[in-house]
C-alpha cells in the first residue's frame, strides 16, 4: 500500500509540476553553473549508497570547500537562483522522480551523505537503514529550518561541526527511531499535509499537537530554536 500510494502520489505531482520543473531547468541553464540537476550520494536502504536528484543550488564541488556537507545560513557557496529553490523547497521536488522510480519513499527518514550519516548514534544508524528513507518525514518537518540552529549555534561560539553531531543528529535520531516505531498511512498522511503546510507558512507549529508522543528535545540549544521549554 505504501509503495502504490508513492507511485499515485508522485506521479500525479510530477505531472502537474511539470511546467514550473520545465522553467526552473531553462533557468539553471542559462545562469550559475549552467546545470540544471545535481546526482548526489546518499546513504539509504540497508546502509546501501545511492544517488539524490536535486536542483543546482550550490556551487561545484561545495561538499569540498567551506563547511562541507553542513549547509550556513547565507552560505558563499550557494547561487543566487539557489536561495530561492532552497527557501522555497522547490530544490527539493526532482526527488518526486525518485520516489517514482523507487529509489525514496514520501515519507520516511531523511537520507545523508556518509559523514552526515556518521554523526547519527550508531544504534539509530542501524535501525533507520531497515526502512527507505524519505522525500521528508518527522525529522525533516521539525528540522525544516536547521540552517538557523547551526547560525544560533555560531552565535553562542558553539563548533558548528560538534553541535551538528551532538545537538542536531542526537535529536534528529530520536525523531527518526520514533518515525519507525509509529509507522502508519495516516502518520505519513499527515507528515505530508505538515510538510505542505510549513512550505506555504515557514513559521507554522501546529504539527505539533498533530504527533502525541513525539521525544522532546534535551539540548538547550535546540530547544530555544524551536521554541520549547526546557
Amino acid at each position: 500500500m505504501k509503495r502504490l500510494f508513492d507511485i499515485l502520489v508522485s506521479g500525479i505531482v510530477l505531472l502537474v509540476l511539470s511546467p514550473l520543473l520545465l522553467l526552473v531547468t531553462i533557468i539553471l541553464k542559462l545562469t550559475g553553473e549552467k546545470e540544471a540537476f545535481y546526482l548526489q550520494e546518499r546513504i539509504g536502504f540497508q546502509g546501501k549508497v545511492f544517488l539524490i536528484t536535486k536542483f543546482v543550488t550550490m556551487v561545484k564541488n561545495s561538499a569540498s570547500i567551506g563547511s562541507g556537507d553542513i549547509t550556513l545560513k547565507n552560505d558563499s557557496r550557494v547561487l543566487p537562483i539557489g536561495r530561492v529553490l532552497r527557501k522555497t523547497k522547490l530544490n527539493e521536488v526532482p526527488q518526486f522522480w525518485d520516489v517514482f522510480v523507487g529509489k525514496l519513499a514520501l515519507v520516511g527518514w531523511r537520507p545523508l551523505m556518509k559523514r552526515g550519516f556518521e554523526d547519527y548514534p550508531l544504534a539509530v544508524q542501524a535501525k533507520i537503514v531497515q526502512v527507505k528513507p524519505g522525500l521528508t518525514g518527522i525529522g525533516s518537518l521539525v528540522f525544516r529550518d536547521e540552517e538557523g540552529v547551526i547560525a544560533l549555534a555560531e552565535r553562542n561560539g558553539l563548533d558548528i561541526r560538534e553541535c551538528y553531531r551532538d545537538h542536531i543528529m542526537a535529536f534528529k535520531g530520536a525523531l527518526e527511531c520514533w518515525y519507525i516505531d509509529n509507522f502508519s498511512l495516516w502518520t505519513d498522511l499527515k507528515i505530508l499535509t505538515a510538510t505542505a503546510i510549513s512550505v506555504a507558512v515557514p513559521n507554522w507549529k501546529g504539527y505539533r499537537a498533530w504527533f502525541p508522543g513525539l521525544p522532546q528535545p534535551t539540548s538547550a540549544l535546540i530547544c530555544e530554536h524551536l521554541g520549547h521549554a526546557k
